[in-house]
């Protein structure tokens, strides 16, 4: 495909005829006005002062028509430069941001233009700037979310691995012990994979997800009492507290989803003997749930990333613990969904994880 400048059949082509035209139409009209009007009004003058016509014909032709039309070459000369830098100038800033979708579109997420030209442009170039932006964005999350998944999936199957040789060669005792390594290690992966396939299912759920009157009291109840024989194994502590009755805008399965996915995570990370609190309440226009736990706090470093997907606090990499790091992810995406915002706030020996929801009107 040839590649074609701003000059012939370009913009600025096109704006400088268009300009010079329009100037043209005007000299045009200027000129039939004089050569029209203006000599019969010179023939008549001259008439009434007693010159002949064929005199005063001459001396019309000699001095006003010769002024007229180098007036009207002069004229169209100088309209025909200014259109022209006119016309470039309009059409740099777009030849610019067409070179630069070009290069975007080569993969260079970095390249920005600048602001420059009238109005129009300037609303332009910022949306491409922004649109470069979020490109950007989206590359590096494209990139971290393949290396954490890459990292999720390599230490399973390198220990995996690692048994398979020791049995194979006879280094390690295939004993029960073995096996429980081995199952353990499997388990991992099924909850990625599980985990996985959570977090795409998110994605395919459309933005403009159904949303209906829910009983929040009821969908909290439901849960934390399904993880109560979680909570009493280790001897954790449960506060509960809200209204009897709190209505919001959301889509039910995603709902149980959130609020399961946050006491679930609160049961994991309180040490035996600790204390979890979920609480909700009502405020002006939205409902408020608060889900907080007794224990190590979140390092105030990794508090900005911990709705990312993969992400996971150093400390919790362990067994022990074991998520994926997709969790509060979802969670983070199914409350935006239903117009709601997320967050958390960790210090001392405790750490409150809350999201807010429209109130049913």
């Amino acid at each position: 495909m040839t590649r074609r400048g701003p000059w012939p059949g370009g913009i600025a082509a096109r704006v400088a005829v268009a300009a010079l035209a329009t100037a043209g139409l005007g000299l045009a009209i200027i000129a039939a006005g004089v050569a029209i009007v203006g000599q019969s009004i010179f023939m008549d003058l001259s008439a009434a002062h007693g010159e002949p016509l064929t005199e005063a014909q001459q001396m019309f032709d000699a001095s006003i028509m010769r002024i007229l039309l180098a007036a009207v070459a002069t004229a169209a000369v100088a309209s025909l430069l200014l259109s022209i830098l006119l016309a470039r100038r309009l059409a740099r800033p777009i030849t610019e941001i067409g070179r630069a979708a070009q290069r975007l579109a080569a993969g260079d997420y970095s390249v920005r233009v600048p602001r420059e030209g009238p109005e129009e442009l300037l609303m332009l170039a910022d949306s491409f700037n922004q649109m470069a932006e979020s490109l950007a964005q989206q590359e590096q999350i494209r990139r971290d979310f393949i290396a954490n998944a890459a990292h999720e999936l390599r230490t399973p199957l390198t220990n995996l691995q690692g048994y398979l040789e020791g049995l194979r060669d006879g280094v390690i005792t295939a004993d029960r012990q073995t096996y429980d390594s081995l199952w353990e290690e499997a388990d991992r992966l099924v909850r990625l994979a599980r985990s996985l396939d959570a977090l795409a299912e998110t994605d395919r759920a459309p933005r403009d997800a159904e949303l209906v009157e829910v009983d929040l009291a009821a969908t909290l109840a439901s849960t934390v009492e399904l993880a109560r024989p979680g909570f009493e194994g280790r001897t954790i502590t449960v506060e509960a507290a809200w209204p009897d009755r709190l209505l919001v805008r959301a889509n039910p399965d995603h709902l149980a989803q959130v609020v399961g996915n946050l006491v679930q995570n609160a049961l994991r990370y309180t040490p035996e003997g600790g204390r979890v609190s979920v609480t909700a309440e009502a405020r002006p226009g939205s409902a408020l749930v608060t889900v907080a736990n007794t224990g190590e706090p979140i390092p105030a470093a990794d508090l900005p990333h911990i709705f990312e997907r993969f992400y996971r606090v150093e400390k919790s990499r362990d067994r022990t613990h074991g998520g994926a790091g997709i969790g509060l992810a979802i969670v983070k995406q199914l409350v935006e969904s239903a117009g709601g915002r997320v967050g958390v706030d960790s210090g001392a020996d405790r750490t409150r994880f809350w999201f807010m929801l429209p109130m049913n009107r």
